[in-house]
């Protein structure tokens, strides 16, 4: 059995994959507390992912499944600081409206909690809920490994939920202390060592 084809996304890619992170991430408690009203959540975070993927594809690597049903956003932390998104204030803004301060917390809270050793920061693992628990993730996950292990690089990601924090542990990951959003909801901190 072959695994799925896997592609480096292009910027005409971008808003499909938007779309994609926020309809898996939809009925996440973190989104939830982000966009309170199910009915506006798919736009406001497609709007949102929309900036992040467009950054990661110029500045980081952007995987995706040849039908893009599956993606994964991976973006470096070694030498410089990558430079924030273009017009990223104005731009979160459109997006969120009156929500735009929540999103500005939680920018806050990952950079606040974020390591400082060089490593690759995998920002989004997103599959379409109808692929979910095929193994394309773990896919995807093994694909960037193999080369992060080439490398002697490290990984690291927050983990929004028991989910996945549990898939990202059986790669390696290792959890540490959660931090929380004003309501109680954890992202758990996870560090994959050098090799694996």
């Amino acid at each position: 059995m072959t695994g799925p084809v896997i592609e480096r996304a292009e910027p005409a890619d971008a808003r499909v994959l938007a779309e994609l992170i926020a309809e898996a991430f939809h009925p996440l408690a973190a989104t939830a507390w982000l966009v309170p009203d199910p009915a506006v959540r798919p736009k406001i975070l497609t709007d949102d992912f929309h900036i992040l993927v467009e950054h990661a594809i110029e500045w980081g690597l952007v995987e995706t499944t040849e039908d893009r049903r599956a993606v994964a956003v991976w973006l470096p932390a070694v030498g410089d600081p990558l430079p924030p998104p273009v017009d990223y204030d104005d731009r979160l803004a459109a997006a969120c409206g009156e929500l735009t301060d929540r999103f500005r917390l939680l920018d806050d809270l990952f950079e606040a909690n974020h390591p400082h050793d060089p490593h690759d920061h995998l920002a989004f693992l997103a599959v379409a809920p109808d692929r979910q628990g095929t193994g394309i993730g773990s896919a995807l996950l093994r694909h960037r490994h193999a080369w992060l292990d080439e490398q002697g690089l490290p990984a690291y990601l927050d983990a929004s939920g028991t989910r996945s924090r549990d898939l990202y542990a059986r790669h390696g990951y290792r959890v540490g202390e959660p931090f929380r959003l004003p309501d109680g909801t954890p992202f758990w901190p996870m560090w994959r060592p050098a090799g694996g």
